[in-house]
């Protein structure tokens, strides 16, 4: 990664979480005025969507900051010493600014109320464990492919959480900064205040089940 100095990293993390933020809120809110009511198309054009500008956000500020638009990313990438403790205590407030602002930037444009709070529960043991599920595949998908195919990586990452909106019960906030944000909108995409720290748990420690299990996995064994 360019030595990109820390402003620009932070703005980097802050303003793509936000197009993040503005993607799937904005996405969520049209695909269910088209869909007539079947909510199956209103998912899929917000999966469509959201894996679709992932790859472009990891493409375009990858070389930056690296593109985490993550505090789950960020903390592994912390604990890997792929990124100093300065900057990974300043990323997630990057990140859950951008990311409230995107949901903002997404009401203002469809003409909803800018300042709302979701009242779609996503409760229970299985919405939990499937943000568990799918923040330890988020990253492994990232550190395989940084490990093996790192050219790859925003291709990867945007097809797996694609995959993973259908595959997961929760379809896969996978991203503490994003149910923060998710929860301050009463759209199709948000997520209730009272469900949201169940979801950011199952994410940390679904992280960091994966940082340990794909950091034994991928390290090379030392030949005499």
């Amino acid at each position: 990664m360019e030595p990109f100095s820390t402003s620009r990293r932070l703005v980097a993390e802050g303003l793509g979480t936000a197009l993040l933020l503005a993607v799937v809120i904005g996405s969520g809110i049209m695909g269910q005025r088209f869909a007539g009511g079947n909510v199956a198309i209103a998912l899929l054009a917000n999966t469509l969507a959201t894996g679709a500008i992932l790859v472009v956000l990891i493409g375009v500020l990858g070389p930056i900051s690296g593109a985490h638009l993550n505090p789950a990313v960020t903390l592994v990438a912390a604990l890997r010493r792929d990124l100093p403790w300065r900057l990974a205590l300043a990323y997630p407030v990057a990140q859950v600014a951008g990311a409230v602002l995107g949901v903002w930037i997404a009401h203002a444009m469809f003409g909803e109320p800018i300042l709302q709070v979701s009242a779609k529960l996503r409760d229970g043991v299985a919405q939990a464990f499937s943000e568990f599920v799918a923040t330890f595949g988020l990253v492994a998908t990232i550190l395989g492919t940084v490990r093996f195919r790192p050219e790859n990586a925003s291709m990867a990452v945007g097809l797996y959480i694609t995959a993973a909106y259908w595959f997961t019960a929760s379809t896969a906030f996978a991203n503490p900064a994003v149910t923060i944000a998710r929860s301050l909108s009463d759209t199709f995409a948000g997520i209730a205040p009272s469900s949201a720290p169940a979801f950011i748990l199952a994410q940390v420690v679904g992280a960091l089940l994966a940082a340990g299990v794909f950091g034994w996995l991928l390290k090379t064994e030392m030949t005499s």
